[in-house]
């Protein structure tokens, strides 16, 4: 909201401009300046966004310094231990709880919604059996507008919540399939009497030749990584969302390009990092090598699913996933795993060193997620691809906020251009 009696005042030179100061309902004030370069005639210049607000939203909020994240104001780690993902996804995009006869017709809606066109299960020969899980993740949901013209029309209000609930359901279902796909097994279809984590484990290991019975400690420890990988305010991939949605392209476009921009290792492939670095380390014996190591300022290791970029204090997401991670190392035991051995032994000792712990550097969710997925028996491969169905419903919430926003125009930055200046062309002969 804005405040009539604040302003903020640019001098440059001997001219000064004012500009209004907004005021959230949460967080630091932001100076508008929508009106910057008409009245001035210059840009800011803001490098990866760190300090610029590219919209106003109601869906998320991050306070990283005291380590908060609400969601449509509720705590995340309320909804992770009281809640469950579709509830969740329900509060996301309708901005409030639902009562039981809504939560019971919105799951229910999702769960009719989960199977695939049957002609998209074709469409995946079209891959290399060793293509990325990611890489199918990214056509194939971009592949959805050709098997879903009914709900492509972004202006269309009944369209766009077709879509929102289509691609909730079937997330899972392409993921699985990716998975099932690289592995060389058959695809299993999605079951109406399993919940949604139930059903994309039973998907993702059930083979033709045995009954798969889903282990309820293992499904509400799916049920927690989906929930608290929801959403998390203006991401990169959020923001390659949104970016894409201003252009009024479709919503199955618009989420394989926020697929493609977490595909990057700096931003979903974390807690795959974070495994590749546990095996590095090997044995438990290694660890204090390797904590000395990350202690130089001069190597170049460092230890990965700690400490956070946004949350500077610690991640309010971990504390609740080293519940899950507790229970499911508890369920399947480590003795045999020297990975895991090596996990809870290095945050052991990490959380006892007075190094990490004045730093703040505590385990955030990617380390623990990653442990988790790794003991459930999933390859480094899928990891990135179940952040990604977890996301869908952050990336079609904001997109959804987005379209229905008065005015929306096609955003568009600006650049500081530092290239050569006008010059005439010259024949090539006298080059």
């Amino acid at each position: 909201m804005s405040d009539s009696n604040k302003k903020a005042t640019l001098t440059v030179g001997d001219q000064s401009w004012d500009f209004p100061v907004l005021s959230p309902t949460a967080g630091p004030d932001v100076i508008d300046i929508r009106k910057l370069y008409g009245s001035t005639g210059m840009f800011t210049y803001d490098p990866s966004f760190t300090s610029t607000a590219s919209c106003d939203s109601e869906i998320t909020y991050i306070d990283g310094e005291e380590g908060v994240l609400l969601h449509r104001g509720y705590p995340i780690d309320q909804l992770a231990g009281k809640s469950h993902f579709l509830e969740v996804c329900y509060l996301l995009l309708y901005g409030e709880l639902p009562d039981a006869a809504k939560l019971e017709k919105f799951e229910t809606l999702v769960t009719r919604h989960t199977m695939v066109h049957e002609q998209m299960h074709r469409f995946f020969t079209g891959y290399r059996r060793d293509a990325h899980p990611m890489a199918i993740m990214v056509g194939t949901v971009g592949a959805m507008s050709a098997f879903y013209h009914d709900s492509t029309d972004v202006n269309d209000p009944h369209q766009r919540e077709v879509a929102s609930i289509r691609l909730i359901a079937k997330m899972p279902t392409i993921a699985a399939m990716a998975y099932k796909y690289t592995i060389g097994q058959p695809f299993v279809y999605p079951r109406n009497d399993l919940d949604y984590a139930s059903n994309f484990l039973r998907m993702c290991f059930a083979v033709p030749a045995e009954e798969y019975q889903v282990n309820p400690i293992l499904a509400r420890a799916m049920d927690r990584i989906f929930t608290l990988h929801a959403d998390h305010e203006q991401n990169a991939s959020t923001s390659t969302v949104r970016l894409a949605s201003s252009s009024g392209a479709n919503p199955f476009a618009c989420i394989a390009a926020g697929i493609a921009c977490l595909w990057g290792p700096a931003h979903g492939g974390a807690n795959q990092a974070c495994l590749e670095m546990l095996r590095e380390i090997g044995t438990v014996d290694k660890i204090p090598e390797y904590i000395a190591r990350a202690k130089d300022k001069n190597d170049p290791f460092r230890l990965m699913g700690f400490g956070h970029r946004v949350y500077k204090n610690f991640d309010p997401r971990a504390t609740v996933m080293k519940e899950s991670a507790d229970e499911v190392l508890d369920l399947l035991g480590i003795e045999d795993n020297p990975t895991l051995q090596v996990a809870k032994e290095l945050e052991k000792q990490a959380l006892a060193d007075p190094y990490f712990t004045e730093k703040k550097l505590f385990p955030n969710v990617d380390f623990y997620s990653g442990i988790i997925l790794e003991a459930m028996g999933f390859p480094t491969s899928m990891f990135t691809p179940i952040f990604a169905l977890s996301r869908t419903i952050g990336w079609v919430s904001q997109w959804k906020e987005m379209i229905e926003e008065p005015g929306m125009r096609i955003g568009r930055p600006r650049q500081l251009y530092i290239g050569a200046t006008a010059r005439d062309y010259i024949d090539v002969e006298n080059r």
